[in-house]
């Protein structure tokens, strides 16, 4: 771009106080990089301070992750199939940890549970290892990770990992099947990651930054570094993305109803 690019990490109410930032900037060098939790936000809070379609536009897709299902291994599961079995026959007994009430993990497991149609107790914790440790201790009967942060206990025998949440197998547990393959028939959850720009920015200055990504995208050590991360990296057009994003929308309300999650 031949330009400084500083990256700033604005954290606080799941992040919408950094994207209401962007969304209020209106000199043309504010971008976001941002995950399907954007879309979340007006479900999730009264007040978020932006509109996830009105006041963004899509510039760059980077790609998608999906989740980890994974139980203790005094369960006694040994595949996906089982697991529905074990939640059908105990409904409302087993419960779930996740990393935040109305977080990816969160939701994964609520999608999860409406596709089956089985019940289960949502545990929240305050982030993922925590998630993982109650599984690992065998007080809680389930969660759902992003690879990275479990793919360090593969081989142990405290956790079973049964299903990949993702569209297709992950590059880094090749040998985990999807949900969809492994009993959850039409189940998918993965989150994507992109860059927006405020809808004040114009169309040439947004296919700059598009077309900058594009390469960017394509450089293979770029490639590795984001299998290493669980993402999976994808290009698509700026019309592709703001049609994901909209679609993404529109599922977002009845996902977080159906989870229960509510954050305030």
């Amino acid at each position: 771009m031949g330009a400084t690019v500083i990256v700033e990490n604005r954290a606080g109410a799941g992040g919408t106080m950094g994207t209401t930032f962007v969304a209020r900037s209106t000199d043309h060098n504010a971008l976001l990089f941002t995950a399907a939790s954007h879309n979340l936000a007006p479900s999730l809070y009264r007040s978020p301070g932006y509109d996830p379609i009105k006041d963004f536009s899509g510039v760059a897709y980077v790609g998608n992750a999906g989740f980890v299902i994974a139980v203790p291994g005094t369960l006694g599961v040994d595949s996906l199939r089982d697991y529905i079995k074990a939640i059908k026959a105990k409904p409302g007994e087993l419960n779930y940890s996740s990393a935040g009430n109305g977080g990816a993990t969160h939701l994964t497991r609520a999608s999860f549970l409406a596709n089956v149609g089985g019940k289960m107790q949502h545990i929240p914790m305050k982030a993922t290892g925590d998630a993982i440790n109650e599984v690992l201790a065998g007080r809680t009967q389930g969660t759902a990770a992003a690879v990275p942060a479990i793919i360090g206990f593969k081989n142990d025998a405290r956790i079973k990992m049964l299903a990949y949440t993702g569209a297709k197998r992950s590059p880094l547990l090749p040998d985990l099947p999807t949900a969809a393959e492994a009993g959850a028939p039409g189940y998918k959850y993965d989150t994507w990651f992109g860059i927006l720009a405020p809808k004040s920015m114009p169309r040439e200055e947004i296919d700059k930054i598009h077309a900058a990504m594009d390469k960017v995208l394509a450089d293979a050590t770029v490639q590795a570094r984001l299998t290493r991360l669980g993402i999976d990296a994808e290009q698509m057009s700026v019309e592709a993305f703001d049609s994901l994003l909209r679609k993404d929308f529109d599922a977002a309300g009845p996902l977080v109803k159906a989870s229960g999650a509510n954050i305030e």
